[in-house]
């Protein structure tokens, strides 16, 4: 799918994700050959299932189905009666290519920088030889083809560009050109070019043994696929391995930590676990292996440290958090507002909180917490804040990895990493009766645009 109609699809995801009739379009998209059988099952098991998470999957995997994907869609829009959707799809389209076709220079003219009055002769001449411009005439600059060159030749004024500003989410605008201009800057953002950009490895423990104590977390194998999906979008050479226990874990990560990262420009980590309070010198909490033995946080990101893994030196490294903090339960204060989205119908949140455990002798082991003396390219992203509960629901997942998802999916194209983890805390706090809040250590030294 050309840039175009990826720009359209995301201009009227809202309208789409609102209104679209997903089940009457299956027969339709596989009649069509836009999705194979195996497509259409995992879009119809998206997030909890619901109409809206299903409709949501087929917008964004559309965007991988050919150049010819969105009129095909159109297609089986008006096959299946959905004719206000196709008409907003296909009014759309044809006003973008008329956008197009009006700004494209039909007929060429030169831009030249120089005095009126000088002769086409006189140009070519000095186009020939510009070291030798005639006594007393300053050589003029022309643009263009020397066959568009008019009689005449004018000065044109030539107008600097006017910066189109975007909504940042908090009612303020950010200039799309600076975010180009940091982006192409190697001294301002981290350069992500790499194909793919970098593996992710996703530790996805949902199943505790009995001695432990903790709970199955339902609900993390939806977490789990969406953040798969997203990260496989952003580039990313995924891996998951579920149901680990404390030791299975450390040896993947040192696994990863060991593998040649010197073609590729970042590393990502994702947990989805119980987690607990932990001491700490560095980075707080832990997260429990399915043998209900704890590895923590910081032992985690040590691990791929300047010695541990060489190869990334300099090199963005994320970790990305879904467990507990601790116990905790916040309530919150009262606000002005309360959000109608805030449950979902029939479920119950769950935790990921376990009770808080000193490590031997109160402290951790040294290994953990003396191979990061000056922690420099890493971001850890929490779930929530230390010493509090992180709520996971059934049906849906977690409500950080939800809300990482969507923010991702919706701004990723345009915003550094640290506006959409701004974005995500901020959607998530709101959320629930008792209440959540991630938030992350940052020790990136530049900002960083996902490949999208």
């Amino acid at each position: 799918m050309d840039e175009a109609d990826r720009r359209l699809l995301r201009r009227c995801r809202v309208p789409l994700v609102g209104e679209l009739q997903v089940a009457s379009l299956w027969d339709a998209l596989l009649n069509r050959e836009l999705f194979t059988p195996d497509m259409i099952e995992d879009i119809q098991r998206a997030g909890s299932g619901s109409r809206r998470d299903q409709a949501r999957q087929l917008i964004i995997d559309l965007e991988t189905r050919g150049s010819q994907a969105l009129p095909l869609f159109i297609s089986c829009l008006e096959d299946t009666g959905q004719d206000t959707l196709a008409s907003l799809l296909k009014t759309s389209r044809q006003a973008a290519k008329q956008d197009v076709e009006a700004i494209r220079p039909l007929d060429l003219k030169p831009v030249v920088l120089g005095p009126e009055g000088l002769k086409p002769e006189e140009l070519r001449v000095m186009k020939q030889d510009p070291s030798k411009p005639s006594q007393g005439k300053l050589a003029p600059v022309v643009l263009g083809p020397e066959e568009l060159w008019p009689a005449k030749l004018r000065p044109e004024v030539l107008r600097p560009e006017v910066p189109r500003p975007v909504d940042v989410g908090s009612g303020g605008f950010t200039d799309v050109c600076a975010q180009d201009r940091a982006k192409r800057n190697a001294d301002l953002a981290y350069v992500l070019n790499a194909d793919p950009c970098g593996h992710c490895l996703i530790i996805n423990n949902v199943n505790f043994c009995r001695e432990s104590g903790l709970r199955t977390r339902t609900g993390s194998n939806i977490d789990c696929e969406r953040i798969q999906r997203r990260f496989k979008l952003l580039q990313f050479a995924v891996e998951v391995k579920c149901d680990l226990t404390a030791k299975q874990m450390v040896q993947a990560l040192m696994q990863l930590a060991r593998r040649d990262h010197g073609a590729l420009d970042c590393c990502v980590v994702v947990i989805l676990s119980h987690g607990c309070q932990a001491s700490h010198l560095q980075f707080p909490g832990a997260v429990y292996g399915t043998d209900g033995c704890p590895v923590s946080v910081e032992r985690i990101v040590n691990t791929f440290n300047g010695t541990g893994c060489p190869s990334l030196g300099g090199k963005p490294k994320l970790f990305f958090i879904q467990a507990c903090g601790g116990e905790q339960k916040d309530q919150g204060f009262e606000v002005a507002f309360t959000s109608p989205e805030d449950k979902t119908p029939n479920s119950d949140p769950e935790t990921d909180a376990t009770p808080f455990q000193e490590g031997p002798g109160s402290i951790d082991e040294p290994d953990a917490v003396s191979s990061l003396p000056t922690p420099s390219d890493i971001l850890v992203s929490y779930s929530t804040f230390p010493g509090f509960v992180s709520w996971r629901d059934p049906k849906s997942g977690s409500w950080y990895i939800e809300t990482l998802d969507s923010i991702f999916e919706q701004w990723a194209h345009y915003e550094d990493l640290q506006t959409l983890l701004l974005r995500v805390a901020n959607a998530v706090s709101v959320k629930g009766i008792y209440k959540q809040i991630p938030g992350c250590f940052n020790f990136l030294r530049k900002k960083l645009f996902f490949k999208t």
